[in-house]
C-alpha cells in the first residue's frame, strides 16, 4: 500500500520539528493532518499519540508521525493503541528496518534528541523503504494475536 495521506502531531516539546517535518512531507506531495497542537504552549504527549495512533488504526490515515522531547512517550502511548506499530527512528538502520521487517504504521522522532536534517533523512528513508513480508509478516500475525487476546481479557479497553 502506498503512503499518500499522513496523519502528524507532536507536544509542546517535539511542536518545532513537527513543523519542519510537515514542510518536508508537503513538499514530497503527501496529503496532512495536523493532529495539533497548534502552538508551543505546554500539552499533554498522550492525547496527540492517541489521536494521531487512533487515525491510523481506523485507516482514515495511511501513517502517523509524532514528536515529543524524547520521542519515548509518544512511543509508550502509540503502542498502546490495537493495530498500531509505532517505531522510534534514531538512526538509518531503525529507519530502514521500522519497515521492512516491522512494517510500522506510526514512526515517532525526539524532538530534543535529534536534528531536523537527521529526522528528514530517517523520515525519508523509511519513506521509501519496502515491508519484506514473508517471516516478518508471521511475526507481525504473531504480534497481532497478542493484541487480539489481550484486547478479549480486558473486555475491549
Amino acid at each position: 500500500m502506498a503512503i499518500e495521506k499522513i496523519a502528524i502531531g507532536s507536544d509542546h516539546a517535539g511542536f518545532d520539528l513537527k513543523e519542519i517535518l510537515k514542510q518536508f512531507l508537503s513538499e514530497e506531495g503527501y496529503e496532512l493532518v495536523d493532529m495539533g497542537p497548534a502552538s508551543h504552549d505546554s500539552v499533554d504527549y498522550p492525547d496527540y499519540a492517541e489521536s494521531v495512533s487512533k487515525r491510523v488504526a481506523r485507516g482514515d490515515a495511511d501513517l502517523g508521525v509524532l514528536v515529543c522531547g524524547t520521542g519515548l512517550g509518544m512511543t509508550i502511548t502509540a503502542n498502546k493503541i490495537q493495530g498500531i506499530r509505532a517505531a522510534l527512528l534514531y538512526d538509518a538502520f531503525a529507519a530502514h528496518y521500522a519497515k521492512a521487517h516491522n512494517d510500522a504504521n506510526v514512526v515517532i522522532f525526539g524532538g530534543r534528541t535529534i536534528s531536523p536534517d537527521d529526522a528528514r533523512k530517517y523520515l525519508e528513508i523509511f519513506l521509501k523503504e519496502k515491508f519484506e513480508g514473508g517471516r516478518h509478516k508471521k511475526r507481525l500475525d504473531k504480534i497481532a494475536k497478542i493484541e487480539s487476546r489481550i484486547n478479549r481479557v480486558n473486555g475491549g479497553r
